[in-house]
C-alpha cells in the first residue's frame, strides 16, 4: 500500500470573471493547503492553475490517511472526584460520563483525572470532499450567481468536476457536479471531453486539448510573443502587469497577432488612443523608439486560426469607431480656445461651501503665482497655468476619458499658443499622481501642483472636513505627502509657514464659511492644524528611508518652515548620529535641558568671563565661544551637517566640564553665569535640532 499519492481537483465552470481569475485560483489553493493541515494530512507541495473556465489544484504526495492521535481529557482534582470514603462524587461520574466511558477506564493516577482516548486516522479519500467544499465556499466572490433551477451558488456556473486521488476518481458532488475523471478541452478547437489519466498528467492531458491550464504559463507566453511582434514592427509594446493579466485570464490558447489603423488618427493625443484601446479593447499598443505611437496594436486571439487575417481585419473593424469617437472630442474641443472652457467651470462646484470650479482656478493661480516667486519660477506664467488648470475638465475629450485629465490640458494649450512651461504645469499639477510617482518637470508646473494641493488642504480642512482613520474623500494624505515630495527632491526653498497663511487668505470662499459659522477655527489656529497635518507626514516618509523617529523628533522640536531646510536638518542629523561622540552629546544636551528647564528668573545673555572659575569651567567657556564661530557661517549657509561635526568636537570639554563643576552654585551671580554658559552651548546644537531627543 502506497503512503502518499497525487490528488488533483479541477472545477469547469462557464468563464470566470477576468479581473479576478488570478486572485481566485490563489485563493483556492491556500483554502485547500489550510484543510489539508487542519486534518494533519502532510504533502510534498501544491499549486494552482487558472484559465477561463477552470480552476484547479494540484497537490504533490499527499498522505492517504492521516495519523492516529491521542486526545487527552483532564476532570476534576482527585480531592474532588472521590469523597473521605473513597467513593466517586457527582463530579467524578459526571466526568464519566462526558467521555462516553465507565469511570473504571479513567486514570486515576496523576493530581487529576485523566481520560486518554487515540483516535484513529480516517482515510484521506473520505476527507477530501469536505476540504475542496469549504475552500470554494470561502472563496472571496463579490456576487454569487445561481443558474438553472438550482439552489446552488458560485461565480459562474459550474459545469464539471474533476477528482482524482491517485488513480482512483474522489465519489461525491460538489456545486451539483458529479466528480468524475473527464475534464472539457478548449471551446472551439477541442470541445469534446478530455480524459484525466493521473493527477501529474493534467497539464499535459489538456495541453493536447488546446488548453494552458497554468496562469503562468500563459502569461509568459503572451508576454514573450508580444515583446516578439513589437520588435518585428520596429516598435516596443506597453504592457501594463494588470492589463497581461487580465488578457492572459481571457484566452486558453493565447495567439497574439498585429494588427494597424489608418495613419491618420495619430494626430489624436496618443494618450487617448492608448486609453481607449487598452482599457475597451484589452490591446498592447506599439511605441517607436521616440515614444510615439506607431499605427499598429497586438491583439490576443483564442484560438489557432487558419485565417489569421479575418481575426485581424475583425479587430481593425472594431477598433476604428473608438479612434474616430477620439478623433471627434479631440476637434471639437479645438474649435474654441482653452481658456473659454472656464465658463462651463463657472457652474460646477468644487465644494459647496468652497464654490465652484473656476474660483478653485482663480485661488490657484493666485497662490501659484505666490510660490513662483518665491522657488526662483516666473510668477506670470504660473498665474496664467492656474487659471487654465481646470479648464479641460469641461472638455468632451476628458467626459468620454477622465484619464486625459491634464493631458488634455497640454496639448490644447500648445494648440492656444500658450508658452510650453504654461502647457506642461496643466498636466504637471496633478504630479506625483501616486506613491513614487514622477515629479513635475518645469518650476511653474512645481508651484501650481504645490497651489492646487494646499488649496485643497486649507479648504477642506477650513470647513472642519478632517480626514479619518479610514476615510480620506479628498486625498489630503496624498495631497500632503505630494508637496512634500515636490519641495524637497526638487529643492525648492518655500516657507510653508507664509505660504499657507497666503493660501488660507487668499480663499474668499473660506473666510464667507469662517464669517457664517463661529465653530470653525480661525485663521491662525487653522494654519498650525495644517502645517501639523503636513509635516506628521513627514515622519512615515523617514521611517520608510529608515531614519529614526527620533531624529525626526529633534527636527521637529524646531519647527522648521521650510521643508527643504527640514529635511537637511534630519540628514545632517541622521550622520551626526553615527559619529561617536553622538551619545554622550546628547545625553549632555538632555542634562542641559533638564538643568535650564528649572532656572529661574532671566539668564544673562552673555557670559562673564570673569565669574568663570577652574580650568575646566573656562576651557568649556574658550570651546563653546570658538564652535560658535566657526559654526555661524556654516549654519547660515545650511550646511549642518559641517556643522554638527564640528559641535562634536565639544565633547570631551563638556564631560570635563560636568565631572569638575558643580552647576547650581551658593553664588547666585556664579550661578547664572553658569547657566548663561550651558544656554549657549545649548543654542549651538539647538541651530540645527534638539539633539537631546536622541538619547
Amino acid at each position: 500500500m502506497m503512503s502518499a499519492k497525487d490528488f488533483l481537483v479541477e472545477l469547469g465552470t462557464e468563464e470566470l470573471p477576468p479581473k479576478a481569475l488570478n486572485s481566485l485560483g490563489e485563493a483556492f489553493l491556500s483554502g485547500i493547503e489550510k484543510g489539508l493541515k487542519a486534518a494533519g494530512l502532510s504533502y510534498a507541495a501544491a499549486r494552482f492553475y487558472a484559465a477561463p473556465r477552470r480552476l484547479a489544484v494540484l497537490v504533490e504526495q499527499l498522505a492517504v490517511q492521516q495519523p492516529d492521535r491521542t486526545v487527552n481529557l483532564d476532570g476534576p482534582p482527585l480531592q474532588a472526584a472521590f469523597d473521605a470514603s473513597g467513593n466517586p462524587t457527582q463530579a467524578a461520574l459526571g466526568f464519566a460520563k462526558k467521555c462516553g466511558v465507565d469511570l473504571q477506564q479513567i486514570d486515576k493516577s496523576g493530581p487529576k483525572l485523566r481520560f486518554s482516548q487515540t483516535i484513529a486516522g480516517q482515510p484521506a479519500a473520505g476527507l477530501l470532499p469536505g476540504i475542496v467544499e469549504a475552500s470554494l465556499n470561502e472563496l472571496p466572490i463579490p456576487k454569487r450567481m445561481r443558474w438553472a433551477a438550482r439552489r446552488e451558488e458560485f461565480v459562474r456556473p459550474t459545469q464539471w468536476l474533476v477528482m482524482l486521488f491517485g488513480d482512483d476518481v474522489v465519489e461525491c458532488e460538489i456545486l451539483a457536479q458529479k466528480a468524475g475523471r473527464e475534464s472539457r478541452g478548449h471551446r472551439f478547437h477541442n470541445p469534446d471531453n478530455v480524459r484525466i489519466s493521473s493527477p501529474a498528467a493534467y497539464l499535459e492531458d489538456l495541453r493536447g486539448a488546446h488548453v494552458l491550464a497554468d496562469f503562468a504559463e500563459r502569461r509568459e507566453l503572451i508576454a514573450k510573443r508580444v515583446a516578439e511582434l513589437a520588435a518585428e514592427q520596429q516598435g516596443s509594446a506597453i504592457v501594463p502587469p494588470s492589463l497581461l493579466d487580465e488578457v492572459t485570464a481571457l484566452v486558453e490558447w493565447p495567439v497574439p497577432l498585429v494588427c494597424s489603423f489608418e495613419e491618420r488618427f495619430l494626430e489624436v493625443p496618443q494618450e487617448a488612443l492608448i486609453t481607449t484601446m487598452q482599457d475597451n479593447q484589452k490591446y498592447f499598443c506599439l511605441l517607436d523608439a521616440n515614444g510615439k505611437l506607431l499605427p499598429r496594436f497586438i491583439t490576443v486571439a483564442n484560438v489557432e486560426s487558419k485565417a489569421p487575417e479575418n481575426i485581424v481585419s475583425g479587430n481593425e473593424k472594431v477598433v476604428r469607431p473608438r479612434l474616430t469617437d477620439a478623433e471627434f472630442f479631440f476637434k471639437q474641443d479645438k474649435k474654441q480656445p482653452l481658456e473659454s472652457f472656464n465658463e462651463r467651470l463657472r457652474n460646477v462646484v468644487f465644494q459647496a461651501q468652497l464654490g465652484t470650479v473656476f474660483e478653485k482656478a482663480q485661488r490657484v493661480s493666485g497662490l501659484a503665482a505666490y510660490i513662483a516667486e518665491r522657488i526662483g519660477g516666473n510668477a506670470q506664467n504660473a498665474a496664467r497655468a492656474g487659471i487654465l488648470s481646470k479648464c479641460d475638465l469641461a472638455t468632451e475629450m476628458v467626459g468620454e476619458f477622465p484619464e486625459m485629465q491634464g493631458i488634455a490640458g497640454y496639448y490644447y494649450a500648445k494648440h492656444d499658443g500658450e508658452p510650453e512651461d504654461v502647457a506642461q504645469a496643466l498636466n504637471e499639477q496633478y504630479m506625483p499622481r501616486g506613491a513614487g510617482a514622477e515629479l513635475p518637470q518645469t518650476l511653474t508646473g512645481a508651484a501650481v501642483a504645490v497651489a492646487d494641493k494646499l488649496d485643497t488642504l486649507v479648504g477642506i480642512f477650513g470647513i472642519g472636513m478632517l480626514p479619518t482613520g479610514s476615510k480620506d474623500p479628498y486625498a489630503l494624505r496624498r495631497a500632503a505627502l505630494g508637496v512634500l515630495r515636490i519641495l524637497i527632491e526638487k529643492q525648492l526653498d518655500l516657507d510653508l509657514v507664509e505660504t499657507v497663511r497666503f493660501a488660507i487668505d487668499n480663499n474668499e470662499q473660506l473666510g464667507f464659511a469662517m464669517a457664517e459659522n463661529p465653530k470653525l477655527l480661525s485663521g491662525a489656529e487653522l494654519a498650525t492644524q495644517v502645517l501639523d497635518f503636513i509635516f506628521d507626514r513627514l515622519r512615515a516618509r523617514y521611517e520608510d528611508e529608515g531614519v529614526d523617529v527620533a531624529v525626526y523628533q529633534a527636527v521637529r522640536a524646531l519647527s522648521p518652515a521650510a521643508p527643504l531646510d527640514f529635511d537637511q536638518r534630519v540628514q545632517a542629523v541622521q550622520a551626526f548620529r553615527q559619529l561617536p561622540e553622538a551619545a554622550a552629546l546628547a545625553a549632555a544636551n538632555k542634562r542641559v535641558s533638564n538643568i535650564l528647564a528649572k532656572a529661574e528668573g532671566q539668564l544673562p545673555a552673555a557670559v562673564d568671563a570673569k565669574l568663570l572659575e577652574d580650568g575646566a569651567e573656562q576651557t568649556l567657556a574658550q570651546a563653546v565661544a570658538a564652535a560658535a564661530q566657526a559654526v555661524a557661517p556654516m549654519a547660515a549657509a545650511r550646511c549642518y551637517r559641517e556643522a554638527l561635526a564640528q559641535l562634536a568636537s565639544l565633547r570631551e570639554p563638556v564631560d570635563a566640564y560636568f565631572d569638575a563643576v558643580m552647576v547650581n552654585a551658593e553664588d547666585a551671580a556664579v550661578r547664572a553665569n553658569r547657566l548663561a554658559l550651558l544656554n549657549q552651548l545649548r543654542g549651538l546644537f539647538l541651530g540645527v535640532a534638539d539633539i537631546s531627543l536622541l538619547g
